[in-house]
């Protein structure tokens, strides 16, 4: 879900899907690896996603990145592109970015994750496979996978992804799905990351209805999980 799909604020802040901001945002949020020390103290993988974008341009209008900094720059500037809804200039930078890297499993799934947001989740079936392929137990990349399930109504699959993102992410997951769930009115338990049999029932309810994602959909939760 550069999403990092960001929002699971500490844990989910995209190491492997950079999804950050919001809590669905932090899914999805941070760089595999930073840029040298001197271009790290620019605002290119900071919180701001307005100033992110204006430094991770200047970064990359300057020619000086050699091609594995040039790459993680672009999934920057694509993930605040994406947290800003702006898929149409997030994915090409995530094309930039797997051009020059084509083995990220970070960016891989973040564009993926583009591709479901923006309404066209089979897109991101190749994608996320392949990060899968590189990063098995990636809880982020797991639970991009089982969007794109659960938008094709295979809630068996969906269903069982899920937990496998529950699995691998831990607390910090289930938090963000337990909110998340809350907000549908799908689960009256406590915020407190037990994967208890209810939440397992309101989570397998939320996959088998039309429009009800897990996933929260704005900041609600951000507190909670970070």
């Amino acid at each position: 879900m550069m999403q990092s799909r960001s929002s699971f604020n500490s844990p989910w802040r995209r190491t492997a899907r950079l999804r950050p901001a919001s809590a669905a945002a932090a899914l999805f949020l941070s760089l595999a690896a930073p840029l040298s020390a001197a271009e790290s103290q620019n605002d290119c993988f900071g919180e701001d996603m307005g100033r992110r974008i204006e430094s991770c341009s200047a970064l990359i209008d300057s020619q000086s990145l050699k091609d594995a900094d040039l790459a993680l720059a672009y999934s920057a500037r694509a993930l605040a592109y994406a947290v800003a809804g702006k898929y149409d200039r997030a994915i090409p930078d995530y094309d930039a970015s797997l051009k020059l890297d084509p083995e990220s499993a970070v960016a891989l799934n973040n564009r993926a994750w583009a591709y479901v947001r923006s309404g066209t989740p089979e897109r991101g079936v190749e994608d996320v496979e392949k990060a899968l392929a590189l990063s098995p137990d990636s809880p982020q990349t797991l639970d991009t996978r089982a969007h794109i399930f659960q938008s094709r109504g295979d809630t068996k699959r969906a269903l069982r992804d899920y937990e496998d993102a529950i699995r691998f992410g831990g607390t910090d997951i289930v938090k963000l799905y337990q909110c998340g769930l809350q907000s549908h009115s799908l689960f009256a338990g406590d915020i407190d990351g037990l994967f208890t049999s209810e939440m397992r029932r309101a989570l397998e309810t939320c996959v088998a209805t039309t429009g009800c994602d897990p996933l929260p959909a704005d900041e609600e939760c951000r507190k909670i999980t970070s």
